[in-house]
């Protein structure tokens, strides 16, 4: 049964298909924007032709703890397809890889690099995050403060510091606040999940049932605006016609039905909502009906970009499956991470598969590098990791950015987060921007995703 009301989804990431498949079961028309040739956003994969699995462009997994993803794909039946494997973990200190991935190796680490003291106040902080609910004190005042004050100035610069500045930059240190790190600890496993297939297999699969259920999914499509239909522009005059009301059939017949429309390349078309997923400052670009204070609150959010360099090696650099480089020891990028140490190389082809992986400010030279560039700036470290490593290793690289991948959370950040539904009536923006205070992810994405379809829902009954 249908409801006879159509809504328009901007973005086929994972937030846009979950919102997607619940309007879509619950009898609207749902239609998807997307301006990639494929759906996933920021959790699409590529494949090339001797490979079985896709592999994700930005380095992704499941924690045991993501509710909502794994809740989803239960409910799709598709559990079996879930992998967790056991990947192993290092950070480099004291000019060496060591173990950090456990309860057992953290207390390890911390015995054989610090003092009794520094070990009591490290077990002391991680069971009080992982424990606590109450994130609220914690945004009011920034992590580098918090954990400087009670881990310890010691632990703090070895661990916490390293983590701050790759994710976020010198520059943003003392801005970041406590419960954007309180959120990583509080939810996070050290087991790590993906799919049979890679992610691009999992939403695939989605794309092909929501297909399977009358959803449009126009990819290549990119929306340039999100209008009240009344703010068109359409005079009665200007057309050469006599009345308002003509007007009004004339909209009817070229954009349809609905107050708000979507405009594309192509054409126009009307609905009774939109939901955008796209990034702050580009809704507010999309949607010029948007109140100034909505709009100017999209723009102060701020964000870091990410640049990953894939690279495929024709045997194992490590053992371990993500190394965590501290800029301050000279490494020119976040994370080296080894994804054959999680997934078999049997599943591409045999190659061993390397992400070097940053989050940078979206102005950085990265984002104007060539691959081969980035490649030469980057491979010291392989031989940093592996004294062994040689240039002939190397098969074939890739090159992905995004602008917008990472927000950057300041104190009371939650006075800044704009609501889901924005004041236009029928149009709502869900952006991982919003499912603040926990980190951006596709668990997280689906959250928010089938949250604004309620909301949909409950503004426009069937």
């Amino acid at each position: 049964m249908t409801t006879g009301r159509r809504v328009a989804i901007v973005g086929a990431g994972p937030a846009g298909l979950a919102a997607a498949y619940d309007l879509n079961k619950a009898g609207y028309a749902v239609t998807v924007y997307e301006a990639a040739p494929e759906v996933g956003g920021l959790a699409a994969g590529f494949k090339p032709p001797h490979w079985d699995w896709s592999l994700e462009k930005f380095y992704h997994h499941w924690f045991a703890s993501d509710r909502h993803m794994l809740g989803f794909i239960e409910e799709l039946g598709w559990s079996q397809d879930v992998l967790f494997p056991r990947p192993y973990t290092v950070v480099y200190y004291d000019g060496k890889f060591q173990p950090l991935d456990s309860i057992s190796e953290a207390a390890k680490f911390t015995l054989r690099n610090f003092s009794l003291i520094d070990f009591v106040r490290f077990g002391m902080v991680g069971v009080f995050l992982k424990l606590t609910p109450k994130w609220q004190p914690l945004e009011q005042v920034t992590a580098d403060a918090w954990m400087r004050k009670w881990a310890g100035t010691r632990i703090y610069n070895a661990l916490w510091r390293p983590l701050l500045v790759g994710k976020f930059g010198e520059e943003n240190l003392h801005v970041v606040n406590m419960a954007w790190l309180w959120a990583r600890i509080h939810s996070r496993t050290t087991r790590l999940g993906t799919f049979t297939g890679g992610f691009q297999a999992f939403l695939d699969k989605l794309a092909g049932v929501l297909r399977s259920r009358g959803v449009e999914l126009r990819l290549s499509s990119a929306v340039t605006g999100i209008r009240r239909r009344d703010g068109l522009g359409l005079k009665s005059t200007s057309l050469g016609l006599k009345s308002q009301s003509d007007t009004a059939s004339l909209l009817k017949q070229t954009v349809g039905e609905g107050e708000l429309v979507v405009e594309t390349a192509s054409g126009v078309e009307a609905y009774d909502a939109v939901i955008s997923t796209s990034s702050p400052a580009l809704m507010a670009r999309l949607a010029p009906d948007l109140p100034a204070s909505y709009a100017d609150n999209l723009r102060t959010l701020k964000s870091m970009g990410a640049v990953v360099l894939v690279v495929t090696l024709d045997r194992q650099l490590t053992q371990y499956y993500w190394h965590s480089l501290p800029k301050e020891a000279g490494f020119p990028f976040l994370a080296l991470v080894e994804h054959t140490n999680f997934i078999p190389p049997e599943h591409y082809g045999g190659d061993h598969i390397i992400y070097c992986g940053d989050y940078l400010n979206p102005d950085h030279e990265y984002f104007q590098m060539s691959k081969e560039a980035l490649l030469e700036r980057f491979l010291p470290v392989f031989a940093r990791v592996n004294p062994a490593f040689d240039r002939s290793w190397v098969k074939d690289i890739w090159l992905w950015k995004a602008a917008y991948a990472q927000p950057i959370p300041p104190v009371n950040h939650s006075q800044n987060i704009p609501p889901i539904k924005t004041p236009v009536p029928g149009l709502y923006f869900a952006s991982m921007s919003q499912v603040y205070p926990w980190d951006r992810g596709t668990n997280f994405a689906v959250e928010i995703g089938r949250r604004t379809a309620r909301l949909v829902m409950e503004d426009l009954p069937g």
